[in-house]
Order: C-alpha cells, then sequence, then structure tokens
C-alpha cells in the first residue's frame, strides 16, 4: 500500500506542495489530494441579509470533513477551503449612487464563482446563498461550471414589529415612511423594521428567486422558507445537503441535467403565482442563458405565452408583502413554498416529471414531502386565489419595441380603469432628479402623471439601479393625496416597489431608444387588453424621425454620448457601460450586445455561453 510520500512522488511536487499544505491545515487525509476536490461557498457582503451565511458554510464545512475520508460509506475527496463572494446591500443603497453596483453584483458574483469553481477544479459544490442577485451569479457560474452542485438559501429576515402602530413592519416600511415629517415615527421605524439578520422577509426579489432557484430544481423546497435564525439551517439541513451531494456525484447527476427548460418554465409559472418580483425578468433569462439556451424569449417562453399565462391561467396564491399582509415566515408556518408548488402541480399547471437536485423529479419530492393544504389565509388554491390574474405582465408598444418593459400588476393600487391608464408625461432625466423633487415640490406630481425616469437603463446609470426610493415615496404621495401617480423607467424596481410602476423599458434612452424621446405633457397610454405601453406623439413617424433627430444631434455635439448618462468613474462601471445587454437578454456583461438600431429587428445578440454550444430548446427534455 502507497504512504503519503509515495502518492507525493506520483504527481508535480511543486504543485502538490500546497495541497498537501491545505489537507495538513484542514484536518484531511493527505492521500486525498489528489481526489476530486468537494467545497463549499457562501454569498456575503455589507447587509444583514449576509449576517448568517459564514456560520452555516463554517457548520457545512465542518460536517463535510467529517464525511471525508477513505473508509467505506465516506465521501473519497479532497476538501477545498470555504470561499466567499461579495456584492453591496440593495436596501441600503437605494436613491444613491452607490446603487448602480446592486445589479452589477450579480455579474461580479458571478466572476468570482466562476474562477473558483473552474480554477479549483471543483467536482462537488455546496453553495449558501443570501441577498436576491448573488444567488443567480451563484447559479449562473454553477450551471456554466456543469459539476454536481447543491444550493441551500441562507433564509429571510423575521418581520419587525412598531409598537406604537402594533403592526408588524419591514425593510419597505421605512420607505414608505421617508417622506414624512414625523421624525420620531421614522427613528422608531428604522430602528424596528429589520430586527435579527436574513434576507428581505417578503415576496421581494430574494424570495422571488428563492423560489424559482428551488423550482427549477437546484435547491431542495424545504429550505427556502425557515427564517435564517431557523435551527434547521444549522442542525438538520447541512446533513440533507452533504447526502444530496454525494448522491449527486455517485449518478453524476449535473445542474444542466436538472435545469431544463420545462424546469424553467416551471419556475416562471410559480414566479406569477406568488406575485414575484419583476426582478425575475431579467434573472430568468441569464440563468436560462447560464443552463445553455440562446433566447430566453424564443427558447423557453414567449412574450405573448408569458402574458397568456399571467393574465388568464395563473392566479396569485399568497397574501404576501409587499402587495398583501404576511412575510415569508408566515408562508413557512403554514408550510412553505412546497404548498404552493404542490397546488399548481394538482391543477395540472406545472410539469412534475423536471428532475431536481435531490434526484427526484418535482412531483417525486413534492409526495415525500406531502406538504398540507392552503390554509386559505396566508396561501390560498387555484380555486379560491387571492388574487385572479398572475402577478407580472409584460408590454410592448412603441415605447417598449424589445417587448422589455414589465408590470407588477399584483403590486397596482390604482390608475387603472378598464385595463388601461391614461395621464401625461412627466419626464426626469435621472433618478436623483425625481428624487430631489418628491422631497422640495412634491406638489408637482399631479393625478394621472406617468413619471418618466430614464437614462438609468444597464448602459446609461450604467447599472440599471432599483427605484425602490422614489416608488416608496410616490406611493405615500399617491395614498395621502387620493390620486393616481404611474412611473416608468429605463432602470428596474425593488421586489418591494408597489403601484403602477413599469420597468426594463428598452431599448434603453442612453441607446437611442423611444424612452429618450418622450417629452413633458406627451399623453402615455398603457392598454393592459392589448399588453401595450405607447407614447401618442411617437405614433406619428414624422414627430418620431424629427425627435430622433434631435436627439442624435445632442449626442454628437457630446462627443458620442448623451450628457444625461450616469458617470462611469470606476473600471467596474465602465465595463457594465461597454459590455451591458439589453433588458430583454438579463442586462448582463457580456462580450456581445444588443444596441438600438431604430429598427429592432436588425439587432442581434449571441451572448456568451460555454464551449460555444448552444442547446436545442425544441428537442425533448
Amino acid at each position: 500500500m502507497k504512504n503519503s510520500r509515495t502518492v507525493l512522488i506520483d504527481k508535480n511536487p511543486g504543485r502538490s506542495a500546497q495541497t498537501v499544505g491545505i489537507a495538513r491545515e484542514l484536518g484531511t487525509d493527505i492521500e486525498l489530494i489528489h481526489e476530486p476536490s468537494v467545497g463549499v461557498i457562501g454569498n456575503k457582503g455589507d447587509s444583514q441579509c449576509y449576517l448568517g451565511v459564514q456560520r452555516k458554510v463554517e457548520t457545512i464545512h465542518d460536517r463535510l470533513r467529517d464525511r471525508i475520508g477513505k473508509e467505506p460509506g465516506k465521501l473519497k475527496m479532497r476538501l477545498v477551503q470555504p470561499e466567499y463572494t461579495v456584492a453591496t446591500s440593495d436596501g441600503m443603497r437605494n436613491g444613491t449612487k452607490e446603487m448602480r453596483y446592486s445589479l452589477i453584483g450579480r455579474e461580479v458574483t458571478h466572476d468570482t464563482v466562476c474562477e473558483h469553481l473552474s480554477a479549483s477544479g471543483l467536482e462537488g459544490t455546496i453553495a449558501v446563498v443570501a441577498c436576491d442577485k448573488p444567488p443567480v451569479g451563484t447559479l449562473a457560474a454553477i450551471l456554466e461550471h456543469n459539476r454536481p452542485a447543491v444550493i441551500m438559501s441562507d433564509g429571510p429576515i423575521r418581520p419587525g414589529f412598531d409598537e406604537v402602530a402594533q403592526e408588524r413592519i419591514d425593510i419597505i416600511s421605512g420607505f414608505q415612511v421617508a417622506g414624512s415629517d414625523d421624525e420620531e415615527m421614522k427613528e422608531r421605524i428604522a430602528c424596528a423594521a429589520c430586527p435579527g439578520y436574513g434576507s428581505c422577509g417578503g415576496m421581494f426579489t430574494y424570495n422571488t428567486m428563492q423560489t424559482f432557484i428551488a423550482v427549477v430544481g437546484l435547491q431542495p423546497l424545504h429550505m427556502v422558507s425557515p427564517p435564517s435564525d431557523d435551527a434547521r439551517r444549522l442542525n438538520a439541513f447541512p446533513d440533507e445537503l452533504i447526502d444530496i451531494l454525494s448522491k449527486l456525484n455517485e449518478t453524476d447527476l449535473k445542474p444542466r441535467d436538472i435545469v431544463s427548460r420545462d424546469s424553467i418554465r416551471n419556475a416562471m409559472i410559480v414566479s406569477m403565482a406568488v406575485g414575484g418580483s419583476t426582478n425575475v425578468m431579467l434573472h430568468a433569462p441569464e440563468i436560462a442563458r447560464a443552463a445553455g439556451y440562446k433566447s430566453f424569449a424564443d427558447d423557453i417562453m414567449t412574450p405573448e405565452e408569458f402574458n397568456h399565462l399571467s393574465e388568464h391561467i395563473v392566479p396569485v396564491l399568497i397574501d404576501a408583502r409587499p402587495f398583501g399582509n404576511y412575510s415569508m415566515v408566515d408562508i413557512d408556518e403554514k408550510g412553505g413554498i412546497q404548498v404552493i408548488v404542490k397546488e399548481l402541480l394538482d391543477a395540472g399547471l406545472l410539469n412534475g416529471d423536471t428532475m431536481t437536485c435531490t434526484g427526484e423529479t418535482l412531483a417525486e419530492q413534492i409526495a415525500r414531502l406531502d406538504p398540507p393544504a392552503p390554509d386559505g389565509t396566508v396561501i390560498y388554491t387555484v380555486q379560491n386565489p387571492y388574487k385572479p390574474t398572475g402577478g407580472l405582465r409584460v408590454l410592448g408598444g412603441n415605447l417598449s419595441p424589445e417587448f422589455s418593459a414589465v408590470l407588477k400588476l399584483a403590486g397596482v393600487e390604482g390608475g387603472l380603469e378598464n385595463n388601461i391608464f391614461c395621464g401625461k408625461a412627466n419626464v426626469f432625466d435621472s433618478e436623483q432628479d425625481l428624487l430631489d423633487t418628491l422631497e422640495n415640490t412634491p406638489d408637482d406630481f399631479k393625478n394621472n402623471d406617468m413619471i418618466i425616469v430614464r437614462y438609468e437603463g444597464p448602459s446609461g446609470a450604467p447599472g440599471m439601479p432599483e427605484m425602490l426610493d422614489p416608488t416608496s415615496r410616490i406611493t405615500t404621495l399617491c395614498r395621502e393625496r387620493n390620486i393616481n401617480v404611474g412611473l416608468m423607467t429605463d432602470a428596474r424596481f425593488s421586489g418591494g416597489s408597489v403601484g403602477l410602476v413599469i420597468g426594463h423599458v428598452g431599448p434603453e434612452a442612453a441607446l437611442g431608444g423611444p424612452i429618450a424621446l418622450v417629452e413633458d405633457g406627451d399623453e402615455i397610454i398603457v392598454d393592459l387588453n392589448v399588453n401595450e405601453l405607447n407614447c401618442t406623439p411617437l405614433s406619428d413617424p414624422a414627430t418620431f424621425e424629427s425627435r430622433m433627430s434631435n436627439w442624435r444631434k445632442v449626442v454628437d455635439d457630446n462627443g458620442g454620448m448623451h450628457p444625461s448618462v450616469g458617470e462611469a468613474d470606476t473600471r467596474l462601471l465602465n465595463r457594465m457601460r461597454r459590455s451591458a445587454v439589453s433588458a430583454v437578454y438579463g442586462a448582463g456583461m457580456h462580450s456581445d450586445r444588443v444596441l438600438w438600431v431604430n429598427d429592432p429587428r436588425e439587432a442581434e445578440v449571441s451572448g456568451f455561453v460555454p464551449h460555444n454550444k448552444y442547446r436545442d430548446a425544441s428537442a425533448a427534455e
């Protein structure tokens, strides 16, 4: 039998030197240094979202170390030390210039995880994810690496409680009182809104995407809804995750075997049913790309089919923040997201044959978990839903020729009559200009205004920031004055935004999209009967050409870039400006990009997929 010295001389001693040292320091067998590598990764950043991650990563790492060895029944693998990604806090940065780094955080996480997985050659990965952009970047990198892996949500934060109002509150409560003159109340809400730790607790972007990742198959369904401080996340789940990863390795079941066209479709349908965040319309195309599909609209689900499902087939099944009353911990107490998935499966709205990380089909995993029936207060049935139509709608029209604009219908509080909004444009060339007006001259906003915020898209900002701060102030203004004010933008929204808000309008203003041509007072029509977003003056070809000519002259006089675009004063912001693809492709940073060229049919994108090999979406999965 070989001793450790013999093992070392079988390989390059220079490459082996640190591998031996790591094994010695981690307390694993030196004779395993040339076996396939396994490790744990986690997301970290300046936010309460990430405070629970490291402890879970370290717990899983310790359990993994205990289960590695040459003995029968143990994992014969080389243990890699834990690695972490970094990202910003959406909540803390909303309304500031730093918010430009939020979506970029998805890309940075992707790069970091990709480098770690590929350079370390990991053959098995357990990922603990938090906040909302890093989990998507993590999943995308795992799909590209395509070796056995499983993901666990770090878990949501518990709600806060306002002792004066005697009601539960959360981070959105803080944003919605920002415009108040009651300083004592604002301080009280700020101190009470976010107790403990964990990611945002409502059905905002984090929980939308955790649900998505579980339904798409890379996370066990029962690990989504328990709060971050739930004992199961340290006591039970670590060993379950290791068992799952061990089985994935034994069967060589890889991420791209799991994340298929049908599983992505399942996840989108569930996102509609939970009234999920508009950000899912950015993240789903990125996940599809990483899974090997060239175009979400062509290969997974067309805008027309998406709207048909949302409008006629898939209802909203939960009463949850921000459009309702409850949080993810309430959903957990009523049985978890598996209750929602089972309800949709039983109604024939999901494909139960898709594979999941547990080695079971979606239907088999649900059968094993055996969740209870919907309680009727937090989680509703398909027959008697919380809202009769799905929570999301995508819009075309002359302001959205890419068919990229997205409305969170579940969050609309007013302004639609017979599914139509008709108002006047109130134009701002930056989020900061809008915030200054909301703060200093809020009476400038009139009933049926449609606020336009532009030059805040993926390239224009750059970084496509969220508009949670202004949407929250507008929501409060509308409630206090009993008026309806909409907002549309080439940027995006937080999952916590409510109101008649339309994001991802594309092509974006910085690239000469039609949103750049809107003028104050223009008639804006949102028609959900035909799912269009139109500016009436731009329907006239002569007006369109005249305004486009004027816009191009401004750009030419400014050296080829419109003066209203944001400053790209770091290498990362400059990289986003020069490499960002359109929102309809996920607004990520890729080597090829879509540019607006007057006729969107002339624009093409090749995108990046490992090995330049796209999957055949028409083939049987």
